[in-house]
């Protein structure tokens, strides 16, 4: 009887197994790499008929995928998005352009086409397009290894030009937008393929990944990044940067309550700075775009006093290197599994867990005896709209979970505290 238990048992366990593995069905994903002039960080994709490969940089706050269409954009299976029709909404556009007429359509030639300007928030510019799609493959995987690619017939793309393409990385023809919006790429991608709206970002300094869709997403060795992550609100901003209430920011933005330099928090600036008010001004974003974390003045040069006053007395301060404003020689700076043996900086987010910096994404090496703290201070010829822009060197090796179903970020903290990294997912698997 009791053997009979066993192998009843040991049944069921693999039903239970087997049922799993079976609806384990391959997801997206990107691989990326960071430019290493302009620090960009660079996918690509395969687009039209016959297949080209094409080179984005990942924004996270864009609300579509572009291309320059000036570079000769050719496919036979390009198709128009019609004013009116529901590609059109998904942009909130009631924009139409006209032109000449072509057959087969071509961008730029055709007439009754909603248009939305591409925008390259790199080099601040911005220009006229047209919406249409195309076909479009990229790579899967089962979140451990990678396996063959996936194809959508008809991905919604903006056309821009060579006007907007200033700016990015060598070889770079447009830009993949992540952002809170029906036409950016997650959302296209959970639409067609039927999962959940969720995707999570792991960037590092040499190579990272997208992934599109739920866990797991194992980095070597054998590591589930996403088996330990702390939650906090995303936090819908509903007005553009151009001012427009009801167009709600693409943005992702979370609460960051108070910022902390080795347990102790920052003072001198006007804490409302963290909220956003009713002009859509304020608070705190996450951003691929920006290389280094973008601070409002006051809040920059609180946050640099507050480091510099913590440093061990023993770390000499040395003269600054632009465009960071607090250097220093790093003969006296010790190393840890998490990076230089510097002060903490920690955000208490909404949800009352903290976003611990540690010196792997709070220092960069300038040269072989000097570091700087890798905070940037915001423009100062205009009042910025975001007072915190955390951006692409912070989150390195932090993997960023983007759950659009329950509105919160998922975040790990630093991986290299787990002994891997987010250049480890096995892109040589297939």
């Amino acid at each position: 009887m009791a053997s009979s238990t066993l192998v009843l048992v040991f049944i069921c366990l693999c039903f239970v197994v087997s049922s799993s593995v079976a609806t384990t069905s391959p997801r997206p994903i990107l691989q990326v790499t960071k430019d290493a002039t302009t620090l960009q960080y660079v996918t690509q994709v395969s687009q039209r008929t016959p297949f080209v490969p094409v080179k984005l940089t990942l924004d996270l706050g864009g609300p579509y995928m572009w291309v320059n269409c000036e570079r000769g954009y050719t496919s036979t299976t390009y198709t128009p998005a019609l004013c009116g029709s529901a590609p059109c909404r998904l942009l909130n556009t009631t924009s139409c352009t006209t032109g000449t007429t072509c057959n087969p359509p071509v961008p730029d030639c055709f007439n009754n086409t909603c248009g939305h300007g591409p925008e390259n928030p790199i080099a601040n510019t911005g220009t006229s397009g047209q919406l249409g799609a195309d076909v479009f493959k990229i790579q899967a995987s089962n979140g451990r290894n990678l396996v063959s690619p996936l194809t959508v017939p008809r991905l919604y793309f903006i056309c821009g030009n060579n006007f907007v393409n200033d700016g990015l990385a060598s070889g770079v023809t447009g830009m993949a937008g992540l952002g809170r919006t029906g036409a950016s790429l997650p959302a296209q991608l959970s639409t067609y393929f039927r999962f959940d709206p969720k995707f999570a970002l792991c960037l590092s300094r040499s190579s990272g990944a997208v992934f599109f869709g739920d866990g797991p997403y194992t980095l070597l060795p054998n590591v589930d990044a996403s088996s330990s992550l702390a939650y906090t609100p995303l936090i819908v901003n509903p007005v553009t940067e151009s001012g427009f209430l009801g167009d709600a920011s693409p943005k992702y933005f979370i609460g960051v309550k108070s910022i902390k330099v080795q347990d102790k928090r920052v003072g001198g600036f006007n804490q409302s700075l963290l909220t956003i008010d009713g002009e859509g001004r304020g608070g705190t974003s996450i951003s691929s775009a920006a290389p280094y974390t973008v601070l409002e003045t006051t809040i920059y040069k609180a946050l640099v006093a507050a480091f510099v006053k913590a440093m061990p007395k023993n770390v000499q301060k040395v003269a600054n290197v632009a465009p960071f404003g607090a250097c220093f020689n790093s003969n006296n700076i010790g190393s840890t599994r998490l990076g230089p043996a510097v002060p903490s900086i920690d955000f208490e987010l909404q949800s009352k867990n903290v976003w611990r910096i540690n010196g792997a994404n709070s220092m960069v090496a300038v040269n072989n005896n000097v570091l700087c703290l890798g905070f940037v201070e915001a423009r100062t010829d205009f009042a910025p709209v975001i007072p915190v822009i955390i951006g692409g060197h912070q989150i390195e090796d932090n993997l960023l979970q983007f759950d659009l179903s329950r509105s919160r970020l998922g975040f790990s903290s630093s991986l290299l505290g787990r002994s891997t990294t987010c250049a480890n997912f096995n892109f040589t698997s297939l």
